[in-house]
Formats: structure tokens, C-alpha cells, sequence
């Protein structure tokens, strides 16, 4: 299924100057190859931060964070990371899929966005589950980037079908270690 743009989108093609990726929001208007970037894109920082953050869940099959900003990536409105729910023990219940009692990295981010702000953009290490999609198509959500595939892809049909832009996001991934 192609990916098309949602009407209410405004998202600018590049940061710093710097396409992030090769999806169609990033690229040059002429399809010329990107320049060499010299520093890293604010897209792979906030993915980057995802990361960093999935290293603090206590889930034993998969740690996933989520950081969500503005449309122009200048603000981070809100952080998560998959985990028990506040005051109940820090620890993971089962490693059997669908047997966590962890609430996920995208719900304990959506929960601390401010709800007023719209066209957020949402950075994930594995893209969402589809209860966790619905979510982000009700939050006012416009593009959410991901590192990796979750194993179930149906969140990410969700999210299209929602109108929110899912991408892929690992033209960095080896640049700036």
C-alpha cells in the first residue's frame, strides 16, 4: 500500500538544510542525491533518543521509547518507555507475547503530550501495535518514524488508514557512533 500524505500535514521537507531520509517528505525537489551532511539531522537525534530511552523498560522481550515533538522538531513534548504503571513494581510479568502487563512506550508518551497541540511528530524504536496506533491517530498525530518493524505490521496499516505517514527511518543508523 503506497504511503500518501495526509491533507492536514505541513511538515518541511528538510532540518538544518539536511534531507533526513529518502521518504517523499525528505527529499530534494529535483530527486538530486542529499549533499554531504555534516552533522547529524534532528530526525536521527530524536530516533536516537528513542533508543537511549527503550534502554530503561524492564520488559524482558522488548524495550521500546518513544519521543514525541512539534511539527517543526524543535520541542520535545513528551517521553516514554514501555513499564509498569507508576508506583507498582518495576518489573516485567512474563516474556510471553501478549502476556506483559507493561504499558507501552507510545501510551506512557501519549498520556504526558499536551493534548491541545496538534500535528505532533511521533519517534519510536518499533513501530506500534495497532491498540497503541489508534491511539496515535486520536492524538493528533501526523508522521511517526520508526527504527524497526514490529512483528505484527497491522499498527502500521492502522496507522495509514488513520491518515498518519509511517516511516521507516534508518538512513543513519550507522553514522555519527
Amino acid at each position: 500500500m503506497p504511503i500518501t500524505t495526509p491533507k492536514r500535514s505541513c511538515m518541511s521537507g528538510a532540518k538544518d538544510g539536511v534531507p533526513a531520509n529518502t521518504h517523499f517528505l525528505n527529499v530534494l525537489a529535483d530527486g538530486a542525491p542529499p549533499p554531504p551532511v555534516e552533522r547529524i539531522p534532528l530526525y536521527e537525534v530524536y530516533m536516537r533518543m528513542a533508543e537511549e530511552l527503550a534502554k530503561r523498560s524492564t520488559c524482558a522481550r522488548l524495550q521500546v521509547g518513544t519521543v514525541i515533538t512539534d511539527q517543526v522538531l524543535e520541542n520535545v513534548l513528551a517521553i516514554g518507555y514501555n513499564g509498569n504503571a507508576r508506583g507498582l513494581p518495576n518489573k516485567c510479568d512474563s516474556a510471553v507475547p501478549g502476556s506483559c502487563g507493561c504499558i507501552h512506550s507510545e501510551m506512557n508518551a501519549l498520556v504526558k503530550a499536551p493534548g491541545n497541540a496538534r500535528d505532533k511528530v511521533v519517534f519510536i524504536s518499533a513501530s506500534p501495535c495497532v491498540m497503541c496506533a489508534k491511539l496515535i491517530i486520536n492524538s493528533g498525530v501526523t508522521h511517526v518514524f520508526y527504527r524497526k518493524a514490529y512483528r505484527d505490521p497491522s499498527g502500521i496499516e492502522v496507522l495509514q488508514q488513520g491518515g498518519v505517514v509511517p516511516v521507516l527511518y534508518d538512513r543513519w543508523v550507522r553514522e555519527w557512533r
